[in-house]
C-alpha cells in the first residue's frame, strides 16, 4: 500500500529526533518538545500512471480453424492498427505463436474450447453452449484439455501430435463437467475465461456455479455485430454481486469473413488494456493474472485509485461520463451538465459497499470498464 504524507510529516520525518507514535491512524511526532498531529492518508493505487499501458486483443482465430487470416497476417493488421498483443486463440486447437513475437509485439498462447448439449457437438442456435478461452501462463504451454475428436473438427490429421491430459470421455453440458473442464485446465497451467456470455444465451444463474475462471468477456465485437447486445456489464455486476471475483477483459473474436473498412468487420472494435511493465510475455501475462487490466471499445483509464477505503479518484481520456458502480441501487456519476467532457472523478463509496468499479463512456457511447475491487483488497 502507498501514503501520501502531508508535507509537514515529511518536514518532520527528515529529522533525526522525531519520535513516533502510531495511535487510531494518526501518528503524533515529538519534536523539540511540540507535539505536531499529522494525520497519515492510505492511498491504494490500482493503475497507476508510473506503468505503460498495452493494446491487446484476446480473442481471435486464424485459418488454422475457422478465420480467414493468417497468423502471420494477424500480427501484420493488428500491428498497423497500433495493438501491442494479440492471442490467437482458435477453436480446440492449442498452438503456440512465439515465433511472431518481436520487441514491438507479443503474442500470447491460448485456445478455444467449447461445450455443447448435442451429443455430437453439433451447434443449435436454439439451445445454449459455454465457450471458454485458456490462456497459458508459460508461453510454450501446447496441452490440449480432455481432448474429444468431434470437437476438434478443424484438424483432420493425427491426433497423437497433442499434448493430452485430462479426461477424454465424451463431453457433458453440465456445470459439474464444465467445472471439472475448468480445473483440469487451471491445473495445467491456464487460465480460463468465459466467452460471450449473450451470445452463449447461458443462464446466469448457471455461470453464478462456476468455479476456478478467471474472466469474463465484457464486450466481443463479432457477436455484436450479431446480436447488438453482447456488452455485459449487467452480468458483470450480478458476478460481483454474489462474490463471484473475476474480472472483465474484451476481444474481437474476429473471423474476417468481412475486408477491413467493411460495416460488418469483426476486427478492432473490442480490446483489453494491459498495465504492465514491460511488453514481454511474463509481465503482460503476470498483469492478467493480477488482475491489472481492463476492458475497452474506446476509452481509457490512465489511473485509479481509493484513498482510506472510501475516495476513489480516477484520471480518464476525454469522456461524456465517468461512473462508479458499487453493490448498490444508486451509481455516481461524474459529467459536465454544459455537454463538454470529463477526464477526472472523485467518489466517495459508502461504508457498506463491498466492491466498486468504474466505467467510462465517451462521446461515441464506447465505453472502458475496470474490474471489480473488493473491500479486502484496499
Amino acid at each position: 500500500m502507498n501514503c501520501v504524507i502531508t508535507q509537514t510529516a515529511a518536514d518532520l520525518l527528515m529529522r533525526s529526533a522525531a519520535v513516533s507514535i502510531d495511535i487510531s491512524s494518526e501518528i503524533y511526532y515529538n519534536y523539540y518538545n511540540t507535539i505536531r498531529k499529522v494525520k497519515i492518508m492510505a492511498i491504494k493505487v490500482f493503475i497507476s500512471k508510473d506503468k505503460k499501458q498495452f493494446k491487446g486483443n484476446m480473442h481471435c482465430h486464424s485459418t488454422i480453424s475457422d478465420g480467414r487470416l493468417t497468423p502471420e497476417e494477424l500480427k501484420a493488421a493488428y500491428k498497423a492498427e497500433g495493438y501491442q498483443v494479440l492471442a490467437i486463440t482458435d477453436h480446440c486447437f492449442p498452438c503456440p505463436h512465439n515465433d511472431l513475437t518481436d520487441d514491438e509485439f507479443l503474442l500470447l498462447t491460448g485456445y478455444e474450447a467449447y461445450i455443447r448439449p448435442n451429443k455430437k457437438a453439433k451447434s443449435d442456435r436454439f439451445l445454449p453452449e459455454v465457450h471458454l478461452s485458456l490462456f497459458a501462463r508459460e508461453k510454450d504451454n501446447d496441452k490440449y484439455v480432455c481432448y474429444n475428436k468431434i470437437y476438434c473438427k478443424y484438424y483432420k490429421g493425427d491426433p497423437s501430435i497433442f499434448n493430452r491430459v485430462g479426461s477424454e470421455e465424451p463431453r457433458e453440458y453440465t456445470m459439474e463437467y464444465i467445472n471439472e473442464f475448468i480445473k483440469t485446465a487451471t491445473d495445467n497451467g491456464y487460465l480460463v475465461s468465459y466467452n460471450h456470455p449473450t451470445w452463449s444465451m447461458e443462464d446466469p444463474d448457471n455461470i453464478l456455479k462456476l468455479e476456478g475462471w478467471h474472466s469474463i468477456e465484457m464486450d466481443n465485437t463479432n457477436s455484436y455485430l450479431i446480436n447488438s447486445l453482447e456488452h455485459n456489464e449487467m452480468l458483470y455486476d450480478k458476478l460481483l454481486r454474489n462474490g463471484v471475483r473475476v474480472g472483465c477483459h474484451a476481444g474481437d473474436d474476429n473471423h474476417n469473413k468481412k475486408p477491413f473498412g467493411h460495416p460488418l468487420c469483426d476486427s478492432f472494435g473490442s480490446f483489453t488494456m494491459f498495465v504492465a511493465d514491460e511488453l514481454n510475455y511474463d509481465s503482460v501475462f503476470g498483469a492478467f493474472e493480477k488482475g491489472d487490466y481492463y476492458s475497452s471499445t474506446g476509452p481509457q483509464i490512465l489511473s485509479l485509485s481509493i484513498e482510506d477505503g472510501k475516495t476513489v479518484r480516477v484520471e480518464t481520456t476525454d469522456a461524456d461520463r465517468i461512473i462508479m458502480f458499487n453493490n448498490t441501487r444508486k451509481t455516481k456519476i461524474e459529467l459536465d451538465e454544459n455537454g463538454g467532457t470529463v477526464n477526472c472523478a472523485e467518489f466517495e463509496l459508502h461504508e457498506k459497499s463491498d466492491y466498486f468499479r468504474i466505467t467510462v463512456i465517451d462521446k461515441q457511447g464506447k465505453r472502458a470498464c475496470s474490474r471489480g475491487y473488493f473491500r479486502d483488497e484496499f
